[in-house]
Order: C-alpha cells, then structure tokens, then sequence
C-alpha cells in the first residue's frame, strides 16, 4: 500500500453525545470489523453519563453500519460505562467483550455471531477482589483497548486501579491517582476470571540509566505476545523520564519482570496501542510522538498530544527501526488491528483543539507495514 487512507467513524455532536472518545477496535476473520467509542455527554469528562457504541464492518473496514449502543449507562445506574476491551477468540468462535461502571465494576460479555449481538453482560468484579489484599482499589478500570488471546488460549486484559485519593475530578468523585496496573486472565474461554499479579506500582524506584527512576501513576496498559509465547504489558505512567514502561511475564500473569522504560518510545501521558501484522510478525506501536507543550502550560505533566506516529519492529519491540506519521496535527488515543497481508487499521481520537486533542472526531486509519517502511528512522532523540 503506497499510501494511508482515513475516515471520520464517529463526529463529535452526533447521536446527542457532545464528545466520542477512548478507541477499541478489533479484526476478525472474513473481513469483519468492530469499531467501538465512549459517547460522552455534557463536557465529555470521564465521569459523565457514557455509553458505549460500536459500529460493525464486513468489508476488512471499507464500510460500517450505522452507531448502535453496546452498553447503556441507565442500565446500570449512576456513572458512566467504560474501556471497552475486545478480544477475538475464534478457536470458541466468539468475541469476549470486557468493560466497567462508574470506575467500580467490570463486566464480561461475548459474541457467538461475529459482533452482530452480545450476550446480557455479567458481573466479573470479584475476580479484581483477590488485588485488595496487594492493594486497597477503589477505582478500577480495564484496558482500553483490544485484549490478548495467546496461542494456549489464555484470554489477558490488562487492569488498572487507584486508591481514588487523587483530587483531580473535583469534589465527590473519586481520583485515578495514585494508580497500579495488574491485568485479568481467563483459561475457560471466559468463564471465569483470575487476578494477575501487580507488575507496576506508583512511587516504584526502578533502574533507569546510570541510576534511578521513580514509576508515577501508572495506568493504561497495552498487551503483546512475544515471539517465544511471554506477555509483554506497555504501560502509559506520568513518570520523569517519559518513556513508556515495559514489564514481561512468563505467562501474562505472574512472574512480572523490573519494569524498564524503552528509550526509544516516548510518553506524552497518553494511551497508546500495539500490535502484530501478520503474516511478517513485525510489531507496530501507535502513539503521539511528542513531548512538547506548545498548547500551554510548559509545566503540566502531560505533553501536547499530536503527531500521532505508527513504530515498526521487527524484534519483538527490542528496537524501533522505522516510523511514520499518521497526524500531524492533534491526536491522542488510539487502538491497532492486523489485517491479512500486513494490512493495519489504527482507529484514533483527532481535530481537536488543546492539549488533549481529542474533542472533535474519531478517525479510522488504514495502511500497512510497507507503507511504515517507508517513512523514517525513528531513533528518539529526546
């Protein structure tokens, strides 16, 4: 593919929702595509009234059906439905489709029909309950993002918690800092649910050059099976060095390694996504790459999100030899899915204004690992 094609899915101030945002897109077999956003009402913020909505292609992710609601917020009571992680598992000839309400629960449900319905969702938050005795959550959060089904069968979704002390919402809301990030396992298909252990913590010193750095608050958390079958978790956190963070398990769940930050993949403070083409195998990683802050307070944690950029490895993530642009402009979250052939999709928040950069529309991307190839070097300078 010579070039990238783009198309607006979802338009800010459609279906009475003021902002969509938080990407999870997943690719199937014979060409179908899920595409699913948080609708957001009143400001947008994380807190308010959300629903969950998908679109549904069957043409490789050339067309899409119309909006529908996945997960109401009035079903559920006060506070917003949220993360979506969706995870393919045709081997059970289903799609697994984790999320949570009002930053407290989490519910699984599936699809035996390729996306076209899913099942009543049920509660799995007792399987987060194991954590408390690691640490005491009160906000608790999935992906967002697509999930992992490895080669055994093991269903992975990355988890994130916070004590909910942090003020940042204002009164009467819990904060999402501070913040750890463990992750959630299946090895029934998704019948039942078990709690990966902790592999990153906030105010962890870890090894860092000639000397030290302290993890801050980390949270959104990307999946990807190696080469040799481990699990490795990259980890967005609001750390000093920002880099994003890297820590591999044996078996996704326990056995974590030191997290490590990767030299060569900055950290805006943004989610970012992963994934493996296929069939080369070369891994492509999607981000702002960007640590300016050229829309205010020079300051602030958080860096300008912009310059959305897609990462090419072709050794499991140890280097990044080639990157290429896919927005120059404001860009924030944003989620992979392989195609055939090393075809890619990268669905992303853009045209927005600020620092966010996420206020506008949600875009879908497609391309593939030629196209990567030829963009630049992407050695990080920073």
């Amino acid at each position: 593919m010579k070039t990238m094609v783009t198309s607006i899915l979802f338009r800010a101030g459609e279906g009475g929702y003021s902002v969509h945002r938080i990407p999870t897109l997943l690719a199937m077999a014979r060409g179908v595509v899920l595409a699913s956003i948080e609708a957001r009402r009143g400001l947008g913020g994380d807190w308010d009234r959300n629903d969950i909505l998908w679109r549904r292609s069957t043409d490789g992710g050339r067309t899409f059906g119309e909006p529908k609601i996945l997960a109401a917020a009035s079903s559920y009571g006060p506070g917003p439905v949220s993360n979506l992680v969706l995870i393919d598992d045709p081997a059970a000839g289903c799609v697994h489709g984790l999320f949570c309400h009002n930053y407290a629960s989490v519910f699984h449900m599936k699809s035996l029909d390729e996306g076209v319905s899913f099942s009543t969702p049920r509660e799995i938050t007792a399987a987060g309950e194991e954590l408390r005795r690691a640490y005491p959550w009160k906000v608790i959060a999935v992906g967002p993002g697509h999930g992992l089904r490895l080669s055994d069968g093991r269903l992975i979704v990355p988890l994130w918690m916070s004590d909910g002390s942090g003020t940042e919402f204002g009164p009467g809301k819990l904060g999402h800092r501070p913040s750890v990030v463990a992750g959630l396992y299946s090895d029934d298909g998704g019948e039942s649910w078990q709690a990966a252990d902790i592999m990153a913590r906030h105010g962890q010193t870890v090894p860092y050059r000639s000397g030290a750095a302290t993890i801050v608050n980390p949270s959104e958390t990307i999946p990807l099976e190696l080469s040799d079958g481990r699990v490795l978790f990259n980890i967005r956190s609001e750390s000093a060095p920002h880099k994003r963070l890297v820590s591999v398990s044996p078996d996704g769940a326990s056995g974590w390694s030191e997290p490590r930050f990767d030299e060569e993949l900055l950290e805006p403070v943004c989610m970012a996504s992963i994934v493996r083409a296929r069939p080369s195998g070369a891994v492509v990683f999607v981000n702002p790459d960007n640590l300016e802050h050229a829309f205010g307070d020079p300051t602030r944690v958080g860096c300008d999100r912009k310059r959305l950029t897609a990462k090419l490895s072709a050794d499991d993530g140890k280097t990044w030899t080639h990157a290429r642009l896919l927005e120059e402009g404001p860009s924030s979250y944003s989620d992979l899915a392989a195609l055939p052939d090393d075809g890619l999709l990268c669905l992303y928040e853009a045209g927005g204004s600020g620092p966010a950069g996420d206020d506008r529309h949600v875009t879908l991307a497609r391309f593939d690992v030629a196209w990567i190839q030829g963009g630049t070097g992407c050695k990080s300078s920073v």
